[in-house]
């Protein structure tokens, strides 16, 4: 019971201590900005994202704590092995992950839910595209170590691996709601949203049981956020679109999203080649 008893603290500190945290960063920021202008920016920002940000930030400061208290004292043991022959596994995810909700956007744009946006210089896509790529690639080893290599594979220890892949990609949704919501504020996305991203993190768990290493979850998490940050500005709002079926500029935050999400998990399930004992009922 001892991986439950580290989990069970460590999601206590994250969710209680970051809703706890975010209204005072939000009020200390707010308050600083009389006196430090260069702050007014970081001010501006809405509320939601002062409340994912603390949740992420706890999350990963009480990471290694919660990887001693399991017992991972080396990268393979959360599935970080030496990159040598791993490159294939990475871009196979990537491109799994990219062609998936590209898809989706195409689909949007198809039936005029979104135009392109026009108006859109050179100079500003380039940027957005390198600085999306950069995103991806940290958010996607950071956040793979996180909720796949730490929290599910230490579920793995102490359930069945299906159980731990809900549960893991519950407390995933759960993190990331608020920022992709903006803050609850429209119940009609709330539902398709926790589905989806539940949805995202079963597709992320079943990529590292299934190959054994996170190599292909972080390349089909980075294919996904380099979309995720590029889809708001490349496309924009079409007047009288059904935002809960098709998705606003977050993309999966639309009822259209969970039939694709749930199409590549049966399709992931169906092709992903399995590693050895991959599907035993874990110990590991």
């Amino acid at each position: 019971m001892r991986p439950v008893r580290a989990l069970l603290i460590y999601t206590g500190i994250v969710f209680f201590g970051g809703a706890l945290l975010a209204p005072w960063l939000y009020l200390t920021v707010q308050s600083l900005t009389a006196h430090l202008p260069a702050l007014q920016r970081l001010a501006d920002n809405p509320f939601h994202r002062y409340v994912n940000r603390s949740l992420l930030a706890l999350a990963l400061i009480g990471l290694w704590p919660l990887l001693r208290g399991l017992g991972m004292r080396a990268w393979p043991d959360v599935g970080l092995v030496k990159p040598a022959g791993q490159w294939r596994k990475l871009a196979g995810g990537f491109a799994f992950g990219f062609a998936s909700l590209a898809c989706l956007a195409g689909v949007a744009l198809a039936v005029g839910a979104r135009g392109v946006n026009s108006d859109l210089s050179a100079g500003r896509l380039i940027g957005k595209v390198l600085s999306a790529a950069l995103t991806a690639a940290v958010v996607a080893v950071l956040e793979e170590i996180l909720f796949r290599g730490a929290i599910f594979g230490a579920l793995r220890k102490t359930c069945r691996w299906p159980t731990a892949l809900v549960i893991s990609s519950a407390i995933y949704a759960l993190v990331h709601l608020p920022t992709m919501l903006r803050g609850f504020v429209d119940f009609e996305q709330v539902v398709p949203g926790f589905f989806n991203l539940t949805l995202a993190g079963a597709l992320l768990a079943l990529g590292y049981q299934r190959t054994g290493n996170l190599f292909f979850s972080i390349g089909l998490h980075a294919g996904w956020i380099f979309w995720l940050k590029s889809y708001g500005l490349l496309t924009r709002e079409a007047a009288d679109a059904n935002a809960s079926f098709w998705g606003t500029s977050q993309l999966i935050d639309g009822w259209l999203a969970l039939g694709v999400l749930s199409l590549a998990l049966w399709l992931l399930s169906k092709r992903l080649p399995r590693a050895e004992n991959a599907d035993a009922p874990s110990t590991r």
